[in-house]
């Protein structure tokens, strides 16, 4: 079993023998995927790109990288819907997340469905790639901020339960709401993820409903209950 590793740590050496880890991308912003590869360099060899989720299952089954790198806010499901799709027929392909978000249940979810780590887009590029070869190498890697709540809930052996009705929302639905609970206009929301006005429109549609709330002061209401903001 892999050492749980905080970023920032020397480098370890591959397991398998290559020189660098094979990697396939996974985020829905292509600007940022490039600004990835550049940071990366020569420090992995990078064997594909996805931007949702059904891309990148099809692109991880192609090509059986050594490690997918692995947003949690992805169209079509998000990051766990990755997991829960490759990992049952390729078990030994590492994930590690890389994330805009800090908030608990993001990364206690992936962490779940399988990832090896998880650390957020504030990490150097240097960081990046030390995360990228011990995760590959079979470490557990994640931002030092992190670290200690990630253990400190798998250790628990009275850890909250999974929250029924937050498992209806999507990952992109969660990012909306816990937004839209601290106050943000919807200008602000789509701002903040890179999306379209409609389009926070739209999801805040489907976490009402999903919800069964009528207006935004009952989602907040809703959202401070269960300590999201």
């Amino acid at each position: 079993m892999g050492r749980v590793r905080h970023v920032g740590d020397d480098n370890s050496t591959f397991a398998s023998g290559a020189a660098v880890p094979r990697v396939v991308i996974v985020d829905d912003h292509r600007l940022f995927r490039s600004g990835v590869r550049g940071e990366l360099g020569d420090a992995v060899e990078v064997v594909g790109e996805a931007g949702d989720v059904d891309g990148a299952v099809r692109v991880i089954g192609e090509q059986q990288p050594d490690l997918v790198l692995l947003d949690v806010h992805l169209p079509g499901g998000g990051g766990v819907e990755v997991l829960r799709r490759v990992l049952g027929s390729h078990p030994e392909i590492r994930f590690l997340a890389l994330s805009v978000s800090d908030a608990a249940e993001d990364v206690i979810g992936v962490v779940r469905g399988g990832a090896r780590g998880y650390v957020t887009k504030t990490i150097s590029g240097k960081e990046l790639a030390n995360a990228i070869v011990r995760v590959a190498d079979g470490d557990a890697v994640f931002s030092p901020r992190l670290a200690g709540f990630v253990l400190d809930a798998f250790a628990a052996t009275d850890a909250p339960p999974m929250d029924p009705e937050l498992d209806r929302l999507t990952q992109r639905e969660r990012e909306v709401l816990r937004l839209i609970a601290r106050g943000y206009a919807y200008k602000e929301v789509a701002k903040e993820l890179f999306i379209s006005v409609k389009t926070v429109e739209t999801h805040v549609s489907s976490v009402l409903r999903k919800l069964q709330l009528s207006n935004r002061h009952e989602l907040s209401r809703w959202a401070t209950a269960r300590k999201l903001v």
